[in-house]
């Protein structure tokens, strides 16, 4: 066995030799100077950092393919710099193989194997690419001649880059193991609905929510250009949508043949509960930051809702139906939640003024975490100690405590799933079932599906969260899940 290893080695070196030298060979030209750049701009993941924090600003695959690409580069940093380069020491080139011109002042010293340089380029490549194969395609290039960088300018072997690229692919890959991809495919119905068919956005009575989205979609402009006959309405500052919405419908008497909203999901799930009501088509316009509800509807595409509309296509739809106390029954389209995530929206939209929804959500993460205590629950009259509650409209996918999307918006059921505080060290056996896909092991962590959930608060009144948006505070919260009492308008 060391034997043949020595003679793979061997043979590994002479080629490592060979391409160094054809690479060597290659005349003097415009190029030179650009890979230089490109190789010391890919310093630290500096180059890759600066892609993401662009494509950040993009909603949808371009932002998740950012977050990912965050994270592979981080993974595969650790694996070639803590684990590849000090059990594989390797001296670099020398710096005679290569012309001068190409050489830094001051050459790297660290083992040569592996390239951590094309690990985080190949890491942030593929997992742009596992979001967005076009913004892969786009991204990939780029990678590729920073991994080459690193021989044209006489810093590694090709060897060192082969490897170091498989490593940073690897990572990218496994982050699906924490973070599973989203299907391409919308949820499923079971039944289609009867909706009008309108032209032009004749008897459509939209609400459009300025302050909903990242400004990169104008919906005034979008329903100006597409659906000229239809009334807009513009909320007031501070005011209650849902009245606000009753309101004009009072006015406008039978002409509204539906209802519309662009905005973000709390703004959909109040126009959505008023269209429950009035037994009204929804025409949803993705207009918020995630959109999750129209994502998983398949109207993120606003042509794909202005066709669905113009030929009548809709489905009907669950929701989940919550009362506090002894309020009426409130409607939630996604998800509703009661324990830290309801503080850590507090947090959010406190400090997201300052700095940005992004970096505020994060902050406000890190401290609920730190700050939270739990919570003595009854559910279903089991009494539980909890750290977070969470109860979706539907079931979600993927299983474990990353819920993304769902499957189907017609199974009438909840999906309940809940952290336990009554373990020892359970918040910490939590994270470490999380990091290693051991959840559905884990005595800490809970997953079931109910047509109904009661749950009564044994101590001070706690807010609930749906939607994204912080509700009212009560001790007493039953949920219950109600078919096919929705039509949205979407493609077929």
């Amino acid at each position: 066995m060391h034997e043949w290893f020595r003679k793979i080695v061997q043979r590994a070196d002479a080629a490592d030799r060979q391409l160094v030298g054809r690479s060597a060979a290659l005349p003097r030209n415009i190029a030179d100077p650009g890979l230089k750049a490109l190789s010391t701009a890919a310093n630290h993941s500096v180059l890759w950092l600066s892609a993401a924090a662009a494509l950040s600003l993009r909603n949808g695959a371009a932002r998740r393919g950012a977050l990912r690409g965050v994270v592979a580069i981080a993974a595969s940093s650790a694996t070639t710099n803590l684990l590849g380069k000090p059990l594989f020491p390797r001296r670099r080139p020398a710096a005679r193989l290569v012309p001068r011109h190409r050489r830094f002042s001051d050459p790297p010293r660290s083992s040569s194997f592996p390239s951590g340089h094309a690990a985080s380029a190949a890491a942030f490549a593929t997992a742009v690419a596992m979001e967005s194969p076009a913004l892969g395609l786009a991204v990939a290039p780029i990678a590729a001649a920073v991994a080459y960088s690193r021989v044209h300018t006489g810093v590694h072997w090709p060897t060192d880059v082969l490897c170091g690229s498989a490593i940073g692919t690897a990572t990218a890959w496994a982050t699906r193991h924490w973070w599973p991809l989203r299907p391409d495919t919308t949820a499923a119905v079971r039944r289609p609905a009867e909706a009008p068919r309108l032209h032009r956005g004749e008897g459509v009575l939209i609400l459009i929510n300025p302050e909903s989205g990242d400004g990169f979609f104008d919906a005034e402009h979008w329903v100006g250009t597409h659906w000229p006959a239809a009334k807009v309405v513009r909320p007031e500052p501070d005011a209650d949508l849902a009245a606000g919405l009753e309101a004009t419908l009072e006015r406008e008497g039978g002409s509204v043949r539906a209802l519309g909203v662009a905005g973000g999901d709390g703004t959909v799930s109040a126009v959505a509960a008023v269209a429950t009501r009035r037994n009204l088509p929804l025409a949803v316009l993705s207009a918020g930051t995630l959109n999750h509800f129209a994502r998983d509807t398949g109207v993120g595409d606003p042509g794909a809702m202005a066709a669905a509309v113009e030929r009548g296509s809709a489905a009907r739809l669950d929701l989940g139906g919550m009362a506090v106390d002894d309020s009426p029954t409130r409607w939630f389209l996604n998800t509703a939640s009661l324990g830290g995530y309801p503080d850590m929206v507090r947090f959010r939209e406190k400090w997201s003024p300052r700095w940005g929804k992004w970096p505020a959500a994060a902050a406000a993460l890190v401290r609920v975490l730190h700050e939270s205590t739990p919570l003595e629950v009854e559910l279903n009259g089991v009494r539980r100690r909890v750290w977070v509650l969470f109860v979706g409209n539907g079931a979600y996918e993927p299983r474990g405590f990353a819920p993304t999307w769902r499957p189907r918006l017609d199974n009438g059921r909840l999906d309940v799933r809940y952290v336990r505080a009554d373990a020892h060290l359970s918040r910490l056996r939590f994270v470490l079932a999380a990091l290693t896909g051991a959840l559905h092991r884990s005595r800490t962590y809970v997953e079931r599906e109910h047509r109904f959930l009661d749950v009564r608060v044994l101590g001070a009144p706690v807010a609930v969260a749906t939607d994204g948006e912080i509700g009212q505070r009560g001790s007493h919260f039953a949920f219950t899940a109600h078919p096919d009492v929705l039509t949205v308008y979407r493609p077929l």
